[in-house]
């Protein structure tokens, strides 16, 4: 198969990874940095060019698309579905997961456990804000925030109403959720290929801080998770339409709940907490699937 791997950097270690997978199972794949594509919106026969020459003969895309750059990573996918080649995570899958909100909306129709949650711009009225999820603390999140960055804990009612009141300021969106004291700041990673949680494991935040993301110094070890939590995972992954994503749970006293559906998760701390070569995989998963044609949102918007 020629497979084609969309991302910014080859050297990270989930690329490097994928890369170094997909050579030793016999394919030919090459990294391509997506923001540095151009492409032809034509009526008959939509082209992908990139560094002079056009992008032919692809079996299948891997999308790594950054958050930052989301709209045009996302762009560059649905050329190469208009043109019939597969792609392991679709062009609406991946909108999906990076819209906090939307994606938690999709979440709470199909039933998956969610912390209380509200949404919200003005922020003038505070105190009815945290009414509504029931008092402090609550955790403040602005919706394009990534790895932890943008995410703040209000501890007490003054702090959390000081902190939704600066975010306001600056005519941002924010997510305000309760905090899930019994989680102990700890949160479940599970990594979803097809219909399967292939690993999980536990991560924990360093000493003081509430936010568990490894890019913040957390730590991570290799879990066994309950039925539920698979069932939460795997049901997540197909609300928002992805094959191939990292789900965040928290463990509540009233089950497991979601916080983040991630359609580009990091490899190197869930390889290396579990010792499962989760990047072969995504690729044995891709020779099982790959087939021209075969995507939904083909011509689609």
């Amino acid at each position: 198969m020629k497979i084609a791997l969309l991302c910014r950097n080859a050297g990270l270690y989930s690329h490097e990874r994928l890369l170094e997978a997909a050579r030793n199972r016999g394919h030919e794949i090459e990294a391509i940095n997506h923001i540095r594509c151009y492409l032809d919106i034509a009526s008959h026969r939509p082209e992908v060019h990139y560094q002079g020459r056009t992008l032919e003969g692809f079996d299948a895309v891997i999308p790594r698309i950054g958050a930052s750059v989301t709209f045009f990573g996302t762009a560059v996918v649905r050329q190469f579905e208009m043109m019939g080649v597969y792609s392991v995570n679709e062009s609406v899958g991946i909108s999906r997961s990076r819209d906090k909100l939307r994606s938690l909306q999709l979440l709470s129709r199909k039933g998956i456990g969610l912390p209380v949650t509200v949404f919200a711009h003005k922020t003038s009225n505070a105190e009815d804000l945290l009414n509504i999820i029931g008092g402090a603390p609550v955790v403040i999140k602005l919706l394009e925030g990534t790895q932890g960055i943008g995410v703040v804990l209000g501890e007490t009612p003054r702090a959390a109403e000081s902190i939704i009141q600066a975010f306001g300021g600056v005519n941002t969106n924010i997510l305000v959720q309760e905090f899930v004291k019994e989680a102990k700041g700890e949160d479940i990673r599970c990594l979803v290929i097809g219909d399967k949680v292939v690993a999980a494991m536990m991560r924990r935040g360093k000493e003081g801080d509430f936010r568990s993301n490894l890019h913040r110094g957390g730590s991570a070890k290799q879990i066994k998770i309950t039925p539920q939590e698979r069932a939460t995972a795997v049901g997540s992954a197909r609300a928002m339409g992805l094959n191939v994503c990292g789900v965040d749970l928290l463990r509540s006293n009233h089950g497991p709940v979601v916080m983040e559906v991630n359609s580009s998760p990091g490899l190197e701390g869930i390889e290396k907490a579990t010792g499962i070569d989760v990047a072969d995989m995504i690729i044995e998963f891709i020779e099982k699937n790959a087939k021209p044609g075969k995507t939904k949102t083909r011509g689609k918007g």
